[in-house]
């Protein structure tokens, strides 16, 4: 593992201020033309945002683009990451944000489910770059991120209607219902990672076979990589600019419902990382199990939130707050993580026996 080379691109070095910036631009935005968000908000194909799906695009294609799909295959028999991220992102996850959003909002009922919608929507988009920037295994966070959309499909609807009404008849708290389709949630994920997978791969594939492997890692991967970033700022400005008057209107409630947020993020990381170790996994694989565990996925959260309770509702507020909180706690912990590294031993190796480090270490830049 070579940690010690690591280093970001000057695009990188800089993302805290970057997404300052972006958040800042999008509330100020979203202030200065109150119309804006009525605007962005009819700019919808089956319940998705268009401009929004475009940035969330724009931000995961470049990773995509990068990945080796010839290692997938080979990470699928690591036996501890699978079960690990399963465990982490659908048993311990939505149980934690239902504690939590019990403990800091218990009088709160709107914000209350909108935090376990958060908890309930896990991670396909915005984690692959703090997976990248951290020098996670990237082939591997593309197989945990597929895993977890088949799951999300299946499941969310499920655990929608245990969390929010079985389990809190069975301790008796009041209940709120969920009515939302699985075919929803398959367009959505559909959407946000089936259309950016498929143009990685074929990328690489079409890419590798007319002009080289060489051509396709030392010349167009470095040329699309910083569009990454320019997605996902594009992305939080719009974001924020959606919500920008509703959260500066209301500066204690976004303030009630960030703190289990911190919480839950910070907890979520340690976790994975813990366990990672614990099972003795490189740091590269223990840094993608954490950011996949305590990633979750914004757009979708949100979107249910609007379908179900309306876009002025608390539920709403509560799933906007939700990147405004993760954005820049995920990227401090991307250079806890970096930290972190010292403490894996160089000799480790993973279940296919090559370090994703490795691999990456000629590349001139993670995003």
């Amino acid at each position: 593992m070579k940690k010690s080379n690591a280093k970001l691109s000057n695009l990188d070095r800089y993302l805290p201020v970057w997404i300052g910036v972006a958040m800042v631009a999008g509330l100020l935005l979203g202030r200065a033309v109150p119309s804006l968000s009525d605007a962005l908000a009819s700019l919808e194909v089956a319940g998705i945002s268009v401009p929004i799906g475009i940035g969330l695009l724009v931000m995961m294609y470049p990773v995509l683009a990068k990945v080796r799909y010839s290692r997938v295959a080979s990470i699928a028999g690591d036996k501890r990451l699978l079960v690990s991220s399963l465990v982490l992102n659908w048993i311990v996850g939505p149980a934690f944000m239902f504690a939590l959003a019990w403990i800091f909002l218990p009088d709160l009922p709107e914000f209350r489910t909108g935090l376990i919608l958060v908890g309930l929507a896990r991670c396909i988009a915005m984690v692959i770059i703090w997976n990248d920037l951290a020098c996670g295994d990237r082939e591997a966070a593309t197989l945990l991120i597929a895993l977890n959309s088949v799951f999300q499909i299946l499941a969310f609807s499920l655990l929608g209607y245990f969390y929010l009404t079985v389990l809190p008849q069975w301790l008796g708290l009041d209940s709120q219902g969920l009515d939302i389709s699985m075919g929803k949630i398959a367009i959505n994920v559909l959407v946000f990672l089936g259309v950016p997978l498929a143009a990685g791969y074929l990328s690489r594939v079409f890419g590798e076979k007319a002009r080289g492997v060489d051509w396709y890692e030392n010349t167009f991967l470095p040329r699309v990589g910083p569009w990454a970033l320019y997605g996902l700022l594009f992305t939080i400005t719009l974001l924020f600019a959606l919500q920008g008057e509703a959260i500066t209107n209301r500066p204690f409630d976004v303030v009630r419902i960030a703190l289990p947020l911190l919480v839950y993020f910070a907890a979520m990381w340690l976790t994975g990382m813990v366990v990672g170790k614990l099972l003795g996994m490189t740091y590269e694989r223990t840094a993608t199990l954490a950011f996949t565990a305590a990633g979750n996925n914004f757009e979708l959260a949100i979107a249910i939130a609007i379908a179900t309770f309306g876009a002025t509702s608390g539920q709403a507020l509560a799933g906007v707050v939700g990147p405004l909180i993760e954005v820049p706690v995920l990227v401090g912990l991307v250079y806890v993580s970096l930290w972190s590294a010292k403490f894996w031993s160089t000799n480790a190796a993973d279940a296919s026996g090559v370090s994703g480090d490795e691999e990456r270490a000629n590349e001139g830049a993670h995003v």
